[in-house]
């Protein structure tokens, strides 16, 4: 027997609402906040009733959950693209390139995650993945630092390094998705990736190990 479609019509509205009512939280959490943000004021954003928020989400941390798995995952996804060995090889500008650019397109295209993880209510299991995902970068970034730093940082150094590293970013980050889009927008990345590289730049040279053209760090 011919399968009967209407199941799959069925199916395929109720991913349409989803993303409606998804893309409605995110609008709504950017302008509130978590804590301040409403099932109310998410449905009026999406443009339906209440109840036909129900039927897809008991409650606000049910949307929250749902909505920031999906931006976790898209980050992991994107993080997981640029720590590589052939950026690693990048001489030290085009290596700040390879790895923020990425992570600021995500973020200006999804302000929601910035507004999710900071919130100081955000569900416990959104914190426990961000967490994951925080230690995870950190990681990254600091065997990237690790692996160029010439002479070899001590342990405990390259903890310091990779953290201050990773704490300027987020701090410009925050910056440059607040500021609008255009010339201003494009003069705090600028701004971001001239501190970026010189901060590191006398850790571990503007070209890799190996390079034909190196610089001596100087410190």
């Amino acid at each position: 027997m011919p399968e009967d479609p209407k199941p799959r019509r069925r199916q395929a509205r109720g991913e349409r609402r989803i993303a409606q009512l998804l893309q409605a939280a995110a609008d709504v959490f950017c302008a509130n906040g978590y804590t301040a943000s409403s099932t109310n004021a998410i449905a009026r954003e999406a443009k339906v009733s209440p109840g036909t928020l129900y039927q897809y989400f008991p409650n606000k941390e049910a949307i929250a959950v749902e909505l920031g798995g999906r931006l976790i995952q898209q980050m992991r996804e994107a993080h997981g693209q640029v720590f590589t060995p052939a950026n690693l090889a990048l001489p030290l500008r085009e290596l700040i390139d390879a790895v923020l650019d990425p992570m600021i397109e995500f973020n200006c295209l999804n302000p929601a995650f910035l507004a999710l993880m900071h919130g100081s209510e955000v569900p416990g299991r959104i914190a426990e993945e961000h967490d994951e995902l925080h230690a995870s970068l950190l990681s990254q970034v600091r065997e990237t630092i690790g692996a160029r730093a010439v002479p070899p940082l001590a342990a405990d150094e390259l903890d310091r390094v990779a953290d201050m590293a990773f704490a300027v970013f987020k701090g410009g980050l925050v910056l440059i998705v607040a500021a609008p889009e255009g010339p201003v927008r494009d003069a705090a990345v600028a701004e971001l990736k001239k501190v970026m590289f010189r901060y590191l730049a006398p850790i571990v040279g503007e070209a890799p190990a190996g390079a034909a053209v190196t610089t001596t760090p100087t410190r």
